[in-house]
C-alpha cells in the first residue's frame, strides 16, 4: 500500500515539473492548447511506438465497447479539464484557476461514494480541506480581492470535475485492463480530443523550431505525462479513489516551487503555509493503518 501511495505522490511531483517545460514552448510562440497538444501528442506517440516494439499485447483491447473507458480518461476528462482550465486562465488568474482545478479530490470523493462505495472518513474530509486550503495558499488564489465572474467560475468547476473523472474512469478501467494499456489509450485520445483547438501544423513547426523547444517538447510529453499517468494509474489499482486525489495534490506544491527555484518568484509565508497545509494532508492519509481503523 504505501508503495502505491510513492507513486501516486511521484506522479504528483512530475506534474509539478511540467511548467518548466511550458516556459520554454511558450517562449517559441505556442499557445497554451498548442502546448497542451504537442505535450499529449508526443506523450501517445512515445508510448505507443515503445509499446509495439516491447510490449504489442499491452495495446490489445478485450472489447471494443471498452473503448468509452478511454474516450473517458482520455477525452471526457484530460481533454476537456485542460480546455476549462486554460479557458479559465483567460478570464481570471493563474492561482484562482488552480485552485478550482483542485477542487478535483472533493468531486472525486463524492463519485467514489456513490460509484464505488467509498466511505466519506472524517480522516479524508480533514485532509481534503487541508489539500484545498493549501493549493489555495500556495497558488496565491487568496491574495487580496478574488472577484470571479460566472463564466470563470464555471469553468474553473468544469476544470475540477474533468480532473476528477480520470480517477473515476480509471478505476473503472482497472477492472480490465493493466496500467500501462489505460495509458497508452488515455494519451491517444487525449491527442485527438485535444488536436481541433491546438493548430497541430504551427504546433509542430514551433516544437521543432530550437533544440531547446524540441527538448522541452520531449520531457513534456515523456517526463510529465508518461512517467506521472503510469504511476498515477497504477498507484490507483491499490489505493480508494478519494485518497487518491488528495495524495496527487502535491502537484501545486512542487509547481510553487519550481517557480521559486527556477523563476525568481517570491516564496512568502503564505506559499510556505500552503506547502504545509498539502504536505500535512499527505501525512495524515499516510498514518499507520492501526490508527485509521480508530480514526
Amino acid at each position: 500500500m504505501k508503495k502505491s501511495y510513492a507513486m501516486i505522490a511521484a506522479a504528483g511531483i512530475l506534474w509539478g515539473l511540467l511548467s518548466l517545460f511550458f516556459k520554454v514552448l511558450s517562449a517559441v510562440g505556442m499557445t497554451a492548447p498548442q502546448a497542451v497538444g504537442v505535450r499529449t501528442a508526443v506523450a501517445a506517440c512515445a508510448l505507443w511506438l515503445y509499446l509495439a516494439v516491447r510490449d504489442p499485447a499491452a495495446l490489445r483491447l478485450k472489447s471494443p465497447k471498452h473503448l468509452w473507458y478511454f474516450v473517458g480518461t482520455g477525452m471526457v476528462s484530460l481533454a476537456f479539464f485542460n480546455s476549462c482550465y486554460f479557458a479559465c486562465i483567460e478570464r481570471a488568474t493563474i492561482g484562482v484557476a488552480a485552485l478550482l482545478l483542485y477542487t478535483a479530490p472533493a468531486f472525486v470523493m463524492l463519485f467514489s461514494a456513490v460509484l464505488f462505495g467509498e466511505r466519506l472518513t472524517a480522516r479524508k474530509l480533514v485532509a481534503l480541506v487541508l489539500a484545498v486550503a493549501g493549493c489555495g495558499l500556495a497558488t496565491g488564489a487568496f491574495e487580496g480581492r478574488l472577484s470571479l465572474s460566472l463564466t470563470a467560475l464555471l469553468f474553473g468547476l468544469g476544470s475540477g470535475v474533468g480532473y476528477a473523472l480520470y480517477t473515476i474512469f480509471g478505476k473503472y478501467a482497472l477492472r480490465d485492463y493493466s496500467s500501462t494499456t489505460i495509458t497508452a489509450y488515455t494519451l491517444l485520445f487525449a491527442a485527438l480530443g485535444v488536436a481541433p483547438f491546438a493548430q497541430p501544423v504551427q504546433a509542430l513547426r514551433l516544437a521543432v523550431s530550437s533544440p531547446a523547444a524540441l527538448l522541452a517538447a520531449l520531457m513534456a510529453g515523456v517526463l510529465c505525462t508518461v512517467a506521472p499517468y503510469l504511476l498515477y494509474t497504477r498507484g490507483l489499482a491499490r489505493v480508494d479513489a478519494g485518497r487518491a486525489s488528495i495524495l496527487a495534490s502535491i502537484e501545486p506544491v512542487v509547481a510553487a516551487l519550481v517557480g521559486v527555484l527556477f523563476f525568481h518568484e517570491g516564496l512568502r509565508v503564505d506559499k510556505l503555509a500552503g506547502m504545509a497545509l498539502v504536505l500535512g494532508a499527505i501525512a495524515l492519509l499516510n498514518l499507520p493503518a492501526r490508527e485509521q481503523k480508530t480514526a
